[in-house]
């Protein structure tokens, strides 16, 4: 029987006035990669963000591990094993590639855990291992995307949230980015994954979720999704 890891239950989040989430249900299973959708302003990155603690729930649940973690300090809910890759990718540009992967780090004291993690991410990247003294500032925008995703992975997480993990990439790097999702996802890591690219994730996602304007419009396996005329047409090309 699948193990949920994260429950979000009628989660609502509001910017002042303005609703972004508007009591929202999404089911995250254990060893799955699970993927949100939809349009610019949808309220994607607003789940991610309030998973993070980053920005605070106005009403309803958020249940890691059995555990209410809904409203919780950022750091504590990366203590416990959620870790993001934003939007934007938010590097460290004036420190090198190894000294942004060692704030990725920050809430883990094993240093047999860190050197781990060290190798677990050069192994997926071994790009990043060539330029472990780079300035962050000087990589190319494959390579800091690479180091978003990899600094998250420092911590050892759970759950792994992605936020437009290809936004502005080549073709052929946006590839090789999924292909060390799927990856990530096969060692055990529970991913979470915010994306424009809907047939390229759906390709290696397990379920999804479509939101519309805070509310989810659509809900099912992948498998199904993909092949959705309603949905080929609104998010992938069809």
């Amino acid at each position: 029987m699948k193990k949920s890891i994260l429950s979000i239950q009628g989660l609502k989040v509001r910017y002042g006035a303005i609703a972004a989430l508007k009591g929202i249900d999404i089911e995250v299973y254990d060893g799955s990669v699970v993927a949100l959708l939809g349009a610019n302003g949808a309220g994607k990155t607003s789940t991610l963000r309030t998973i993070s603690g980053l920005i605070p729930a106005a009403e309803g649940k958020i249940i890691f591990n059995g555990k209410d973690i809904t409203n919780m300090d950022a750091e504590k809910i990366t203590a416990l094993g959620i870790a993001q890759s934003p939007e934007g990718r938010q590097i460290f540009g004036d420190l090198t590639v190894e000294e942004n992967l060692m704030a990725g780090a920050f809430t883990v004291k094993d240093k047999k855990i860190i050197q781990a993690s060290y190798q677990r991410v050069y192994r997926y990247f071994p790009r990043l291992l060539e330029r472990r003294q780079q300035i962050a500032s000087t990589l190319s925008g494959g390579e800091l995307q690479m180091l978003a995703i990899a600094r998250a992975l420092m911590g050892n997480p759970k759950v792994l949230l992605l936020d437009e993990p290809s936004l502005g990439l080549a073709p052929l790097i946006v590839r090789d980015i999924f292909e060390i999702i799927k990856e990530i996802r096969n060692e055990g890591t529970t991913v979470v994954i915010v994306e424009q690219n809907a047939l390229q994730t759906l390709k290696i996602a397990d379920h999804g979720y479509v939101l519309e304007i805070g509310e989810i419009s659509m809900e099912d396996e992948a498998s199904v999704l993909i092949r959705d005329p309603k949905l080929v047409e609104a998010y992938l090309g069809g």
